[in-house]
């Protein structure tokens, strides 16, 4: 297995992209389990004043992409999302929420994930899973 990025570097992948301008920041990061978080802020609410389900979703496919990355097998050269799952328990108007992703299965072709979401209390407010598909070079 090849070296495990810096938390610097993953965070850095993010800048001007999607998970750098709502503010995600990984937190902890091995093969297998990363762990992330978002400060909530007005532009990621909904205009009922509670966290977009779409800022909790972008949270935890993007802490399951990066994973999926560190996790490609040889050859590969990148993936794509095929499948996701979201379920909302709660929510957060104020704090930081949390993101802990782990791989359920790491294959050839695809990948499962599986992440909670946490509020600021650390309550469970979302679990998601989704399946990646492992992309390979044409030729």
């Amino acid at each position: 297995m090849t070296e495990l990025p810096t938390l610097e570097t993953i965070n850095a992948l993010g800048d001007g992209l999607l998970p750098g301008l709502i503010g995600i920041r990984f937190t902890h990061l091995e093969a297998g389990l990363l762990r992330s978080e978002l400060t909530v802020r007005r532009e990621l609410l909904a205009p009922n004043g509670f966290l977009h389900a779409a800022s909790v979703i972008a949270l935890a496919d993007t802490t399951c992409g990066y994973g999926t990355r560190l996790l490609l097998p040889e050859g590969a050269n990148g993936f794509t999302t095929i499948e996701l799952k979201s379920n909302h328990l709660g929510t957060a108007r104020e704090g930081v929420v949390t993101c802990e992703a782990r791989s359920v299965h790491a294959g050839r072709t695809t990948q499962v994930w599986d992440a909670e979401v946490r509020g600021p209390a650390g309550k469970v407010m979302a679990l998601f899973r989704c399946t990646q598909a492992v992309l390979y070079p044409k030729g």
